[in-house]
């Protein structure tokens, strides 16, 4: 019997099982989008002065929409307590140093949110892929990746991580979409185009990858994006989720000084005493 289709992938699901035809109308992502983007204002105000922080770590396929899906947390969000990293390969210093070194110094303190636009999953992806890392390495990194994120959410970290796919027909049509859009053309890369030789062995170390180090409390959410609306939609609502659940999204009462000073401004006001 033939696997149902879905818009978001279980454990034990391979990524073919996702349904790449799920779309979002204009109206429903106008009308879904802004209170999203609501609810994240409201998580930050909460995780503001609070022990909690986050980390949101985007993987996905190349032009699966990471950076649109980034882009509207960042327009909303206080740059005060809220960080994207993006992530290259690294460089001939972190090269001597363990793989995890250079995400620890990224992570956010205490009421910040951080969000990495790719991450140490590179290990489990792009280096098993291409040879960077051996087998014995990137197989090791499977109980390295679970217990660093442990680590994290034992001291108060939510970690909710998003996987967005698209078709590899849907990606050839997005890659030459942007060769002739001269603002998107930085995007691309001989790699990028290089990769898509080696689908299958992706889709294989994605689909391990999603399965071995999904836990309760770092979850996977690998997401169907040929359609950007849907994805967008998809991701930030599994995000606001997760942040959110046992958070008292409402809003701070009033610092009673900060309200008695406001007071004393309204009598001089009224008395004519302040221009």
């Amino acid at each position: 019997m033939a696997k149902t289709k879905k818009t978001e992938k279980r454990p034990g699901e391979g990524l073919g099982t996702l349904d790449m035809t799920a779309r979002m109308e204009n109206s429903e992502y106008e009308k879904r989008l802004p209170a999203l983007q609501t609810t994240l204002v409201q998580i930050q105000q909460a995780y503001f002065g609070s022990d909690r922080s986050a980390v949101v770590v985007f993987e996905g396929w190349d032009a699966a929409g990471k950076g649109g899906a980034i882009r509207r947390m960042s327009s909303v969000l206080d740059p005060r307590g809220f960080k994207v990293w993006p992530i290259a390969a690294p460089s001939p210093e972190d090269l001597k140093r363990h793989y995890l070194a250079r995400f620890w110094e990224k992570l956010p303190g205490t009421g910040g949110i951080a969000v990495f636009d790719r991450s140490w999953y590179g290990r489990v992806l792009v280096e098993r892929v291409e040879g960077f890392a051996t087998k014995t390495e990137w197989r090791r990194a499977y109980d390295e990746i679970e217990g660093f994120e442990k680590t994290l959410v034992d001291a108060g970290t939510r970690i909710v991580k998003i996987f967005l796919a698209v078709s590899r027909e849907e990606q050839r049509k997005r890659f030459l979409a942007r060769l002739d859009d001269p603002s998107k053309r930085w995007k691309l890369s001989v790699e990028d185009f290089r990769n898509r030789d080696r689908w299958e062995a992706y889709v294989e170390a994605a689909d391990e990858m999603l399965d071995k180090t999904s836990a309760p409390g770092a979850p996977w959410h690998a997401i169907a994006s040929n359609d950007k609306r849907f994805a967008r939609i998809a991701a930030l609502q599994a995000i606001c989720d997760h942040l959110s659940e046992g958070v008292d999204l409402t809003p701070r009462p009033l610092d009673p000084a900060v309200a008695r000073a406001a007071e004393d401004l309204k009598r001089a006001l009224a008395k004519g005493e302040l221009a």
